[in-house]
């Protein structure tokens, strides 16, 4: 394992957007504040996503758009917070910020925080997030994002933060997929790699290992996908069906 990796990112699984769906009669929201609890209380990490609202606040919300999760025709970024912390979820919670989210783990949970952000939106993005990590210092989190140029961010601008890419060859040529591969690599210098589990075993994930850069791999939902993370990755990032 490399010297900036800690030994907590590869030791226990994570619970993908918390553990979400059916359970003990409520349907549990992803990115939701009982998702997040229920995988705390059942002591596994947590991985979210993140992104801004229009005045620079970090919530936890994987779309774009609200519309899926709340049925609002507003995107995250157009919103300010007063406003994303009145609309509720399917299962009656909030849309949390990550600095709650942050509060409720308590520095014991480990957390992997995916930034959402295109490339007119990662300076918010970032800062937002780094803003909110400031008060967490010694917690076990590490940020992650398809983009590299957020990974880069906090490359440059956090320095120590663990910081990870994630990556997926699903729907690209393999000259196509071998450039972005390499780009992104270049620009982002992670610490670890969080790969479609559709794309294991590869020479990726391969070469990454042997030179010490843990792999981790999403989003595994069934028994052989599991299996196949736990023979080609380091540690799995999950969704355990509840229904």
């Amino acid at each position: 394992m490399s010297k900036r990796t800690p030994d907590w990112l590869t030791a226990r699984p994570f619970a993908h957007r918390g553990l979400h769906g059916q359970t003990d009669g409520q349907r549990l929201s992803e990115n939701g504040t009982a998702a997040f609890d229920a995988a705390i209380a059942e002591g596994y990490g947590i991985e979210c996503d993140v992104r801004a609202s229009r005045d620079g606040v970090a919530f936890v919300f994987h779309d774009t758009a609200l519309t899926r999760m709340t049925g609002r025709d507003a995107a995250v970024a157009a919103l300010d917070a007063a406003i994303l912390d009145q609309i509720t979820l399917p299962d009656g919670g909030t849309i949390p910020r990550l600095s709650a989210l942050l509060a409720r783990c308590g520095g014991r949970t480990p957390l992997l925080v995916e930034i959402k952000a295109d490339g007119r939106q990662v300076e918010a993005v970032c800062a937002a997030v780094a803003r909110d990590l400031a008060a967490w210092p010694d917690a076990p989190v590490a940020v992650m994002s398809f983009n590299p140029w957020a990974v880069r961010w906090f490359l440059r601008q956090r320095v120590g933060q663990v910081h990870g890419l994630v990556l997926t060859q699903q729907g690209k040529g393999r000259l196509r997929g071998a450039i972005e591969r390499a780009l992104a690599l270049w620009l982002s210098k992670p610490d670890f790699l969080a790969c479609d589990i559709r794309d294991l075993p590869s020479r990726l994930s391969r070469h990454a290992q042997t030179k010490g850069t843990p792999v981790l791999t999403w989003t595994v939902r069934s028994a052989a996908e599991q299996a196949s993370g736990a023979a080609h990755a380091d540690q799995i990032i999950f969704e355990r069906p509840r229904d």
